[in-house]
């Protein structure tokens, strides 16, 4: 009875038509090694990383709602409703990066590595590249 479980981000899929396609599939997977799983620490520290690369920008950009809102209603400041929107827009964007460069720059090892991973992001990049060739490749 073959195994099945839901495919994991960055692992090609799999078809399962099959006892010859599963024993192509794991015997191209075994040669390619491009096919791990993300390890559970590395998916935390991913998490952790997003959640805090989103997170701030995020909380920032509904800050300046409620910052415009209070210098309006205190008539403090006329704040024009673009520079509202443009500021808050582009705090969500900000944000929206971080969810890329939380993915992109945890470490794969066991160790953490540094606080930024800044070091991490091209063999990342590379990976999640091997990753599609793989996919369209099958």
């Amino acid at each position: 009875m073959a195994d099945r479980r839901n495919s994991l981000p960055f692992e090609p899929r799999r078809s399962a038509e099959g006892t010859k396609s599963q024993s192509k599939t794991k015997r191209a997977a075994s040669e390619s090694g491009s096919s791990k799983p993300i390890p559970k620490s590395v998916a935390n520290r991913m998490a952790r990383r997003v959640a805090i690369a989103t997170g701030i920008p995020s909380i920032m950009g509904m800050g300046v709602f409620v910052g415009s809102y209070f210098l309006v209603s205190r008539q403090i400041m006329d704040v024009p409703p673009g520079i509202t929107l443009l500021g808050s827009g582009g705090f969500f964007l900000l944000g929206l990066g971080g969810l890329s460069y939380g993915v992109l720059s945890a470490s794969w090892e066991q160790n953490a590595g540094t606080l930024l991973g800044l070091e991490h992001i091209k063999p990342n990049i590379q990976r999640m590249r091997e990753s599609i060739r793989a996919q369209k490749q099958s």
